[in-house]
Order: structure tokens, then C-alpha cells, then sequence
């Protein structure tokens, strides 16, 4: 029951994701259909809806500011008609753009994110010599300014448990709830800054992935692809409290909350319980965030500390991109280059050239 429980959570995210990128789709010229069924046995669910997000937005404004036609009437010569300033102007146009009467902005991150989009889209039409270029090869991606990494010191993450163990600066509504989920929020916020799992792959997480005889559990990554990680027995104390529990919720024949926990494998429930989603555990860090810092802190927040802690323990950037899920070494220096910076200024004095006169 367990394991098809999990199953199911991931079947049902792909499936929502599917009916969601199918009612884009209708919004979008037939010809894209094309790239999208082309791209399917290399691409993840997700990945397809933000193409879909993407192109939405491209066509929209071609539709809008550059053919003057319906976005149903565009056809794929329209599209070989486009030169690189098109698609420079698209860029400029996405700094602020207006939809049905909402604004919108768009920095540099998420330009270069559309722009990859359109990348692909072009690059699939290009190799299949149904467009004689790939205008999207000519512009250059967005340069990124690096932001320094939010994350939260020691003291700080002490301070943040703490408060969810007793939540002594929580309002007195906030305080009543978390006097009745203050092992379940200190497992959660534990797990984060123990292992730097993302939100996504927490909120997939069943009781049945963890293996506490070794302190491992099983998780789902970004693509779908699965990896065990290990934690240390401060997580594994925090866990073993909050399951002890949750089971006693369970046992317990008129508690509503244990009624429905009966009904999941879900390692993490809401109030209601039921498995959380992402947006409930981004509103929980909030909550207890708010109470120690005036920054911003986010589950991803979380996992820079995380990975800040590891790789000042480690020194191993190959390390911290394994154990965070990076597919890519890059990702990791980039995110970590200002600490790298620290070791190399260290690095000077490691190495003696000179024996001192002691040694002589």
C-alpha cells in the first residue's frame, strides 16, 4: 500500500501537469504540438509546462505587438520570418508587459529562462529543416548579476527551531496550532538544514523511505530520478519524535486528523491531514522565519544553509553538488564562488616556503 501510495503522488503530479499543458497547448498554434510531442522522451512533465508558460507568453506578443493576427492564425512561416532583433525586442518587451490587465516584470534570471525556452523551440524546427536558421542562437543570454546567498547563520537556526519547539514569539492564533504541530514543524524545518532537500522533493516523501537503522531515506529528485541521502541523529531524533506522534493520532479512534492520516503514507501532513503541498510548507518557514530574521527566508534558503554548512565542513564542491542534487558542478560554484573565494585567500598562507629558523 505504502509504495503505490508514493506512486501515486507522482503519477497524479504528472498527470494534473499533463491536463494543465494540454489546455495551454489549445491556446498556442497547432504547429507546436509538434515540439512538445518531439521533446517528450527527454524532457520531464514540468519541464513541458514551463515551455507551454513560455511560449504563451511569446506568442501572445507576437500576436499582439508584432503580426496583429490571432495567436491561432500564426503559422510556422511566420515564425522563419523573424530576425534576432525580434526576438532582442521580445526580451525587451518581457522588462514590463501587461496581461489581461495584470503587470508583470521580468529581471534577468527569468529572461534567460524564456530565452532558453525559445532556444529549444527554435533549435527542434532548426534540426528538423522545417526553419532554415535558429535566430534564437544570435542573441545573447542575459547577462546575470550574481546576488549574494541568503542564508541563515547559527545562531539563527537555532533561534528558528527553537521557535518551533515553543514558539514563544508566534502570535497567540499561530501559537495554538503550533503547540499542537510543534514536532511535526521541528521535523520539517530539521530535515531542511540537515540535508538541503528542495521543497518539492519533501512534500514527496512517505514514511516508508526512511531507514532509520542507518539514518538514510529515499528521495525523488528534480527529473524524476531517485537518491539516497543520509542525515545525523539530531534529524533522526526530530523524525522519530514527530512519527511517534503522528502514530499516537493515528491509534487514536476519534481524531479527525488520524482518521485521514490512516489514508496516507505521507511522511508530512497538513492540519487537515493530508499530504502537504509546496505552497503550505513555503507558508510554515514563514511563519517561524519571521520570528528571527527580517530576511526573506524561503525552504530554498534553508537548503543554502545547508549547503553553506556542508561545504565549509567538506571544502568538496563535488561534495555539496551530489548531496544538494546538482546536476551540474557549475550550479554549485556558482551558488558557493564567494566561500571558494575564502579558501583560496587561505590557500596563500597553507604552503611555507621557508623553514622557520626553529626548524633549521
Amino acid at each position: 500500500m505504502s509504495t503505490k501510495n508514493g506512486e501515486n503522488y507522482y503519477k497524479e503530479r504528472n498527470e494534473h501537469g499533463m491536463e494543465r499543458l494540454r489546455e495551454i497547448l489549445d491556446m498556442l498554434p497547432d504547429f507546436v504540438r509538434e515540439f512538445f510531442i518531439g521533446v517528450q522522451m527527454r524532457t520531464t512533465v514540468l519541464t513541458r509546462l514551463n515551455y507551454a508558460y513560455d511560449l504563451k507568453i511569446f506568442f501572445r506578443y507576437l500576436s499582439e505587438k508584432k503580426f496583429r493576427i490571432p495567436v491561432s492564425e500564426i503559422v510556422l512561416a511566420d515564425i522563419e520570418n523573424l530576425k534576432a532583433y525580434d526576438i532582442e525586442l521580445y526580451l525587451d518587451y518581457l522588462s514590463h508587459y501587461t496581461i489581461d490587465g495584470k503587470s508583470y516584470s521580468c529581471e534577468e534570471k527569468a529572461k534567460e529562462r524564456k530565452l532558453s525556452s525559445l532556444r529549444s523551440f527554435f533549435k527542434y524546427y532548426f534540426k528538423k529543416d522545417k526553419l532554415s536558421s535558429n535566430v534564437c542562437a544570435k542573441v545573447d543570454l542575459p547577462k546575470l548579476h550574481q546576488k549574494p546567498i541568503i542564508r541563515l547563520d547559527a545562531d539563527e537556526v537555532d533561534a528558528l527551531l527553537d521557535e518551533a519547539e515553543h514558539g514563544n514569539n508566534l502570535t497567540d492564533r499561530q501559537k495554538r496550532y503550533q503547540q499542537i504541530y510543534a514536532k511535526r514543524d521541528t521535523a520539517i524545518l530539521t530535515l531542511f538544514l540537515g540535508t538541503g532537500i528542495r521543497v518539492s522533493e519533501l512534500v514527496g516523501l512517505n514514511r516508508d523511505d526512511f531507514h532509520f537503522d542507518n539514518n538514510s531515506f529515499m528521495v525523488t529528485r528534480k527529473g524524476g530520478n531517485k537518491s539516497v541521502l543520509y542525515f545525523s541523529d539530531e534529524v533522526k531524533n526530530a523524525l522519530l519524535a514527530y512519527l511517534e506522534w503522528l502514530q499516537e493520532k493515528i491509534d487514536s479512534p476519534n481524531d479527525e486528523f488520524g482518521k485521514r492520516a490512516r489514508m496516507t503514507d505521507a511522511m508530512f501532513l497538513s492540519n487537515q491531514g493530508r499530504r502537504y503541498c509546496v505552497r503550505s510548507v513555503e507558508n510554515l518557514v514563514k511563519k517561524y522565519s519571521k520570528t528571527v530574521t527580517s530576511q526573506n527566508i524561503t525552504p530554498h534558503k534553508l537548503r543554502s544553509t545547508f549547503g553553506t554548512s556542508l561545504y565549509r565542513a567538506t571544502q568538496d564542491i563535488y561534495v555539496v553538488a551530489d548531496v544538494l542534487g546538482h546536476s551540474d558542478v557549475n550550479t554549485t560554484k556558482k551558488h558557493y564562488a564567494e566561500m571558494s573565494e575564502d579558501i583560496r585567500k587561505k590557500a596563500a598562507d597553507a604552503v611555507e616556503l621557508h623553514k622557520s629558523t626553529e626548524d633549521k
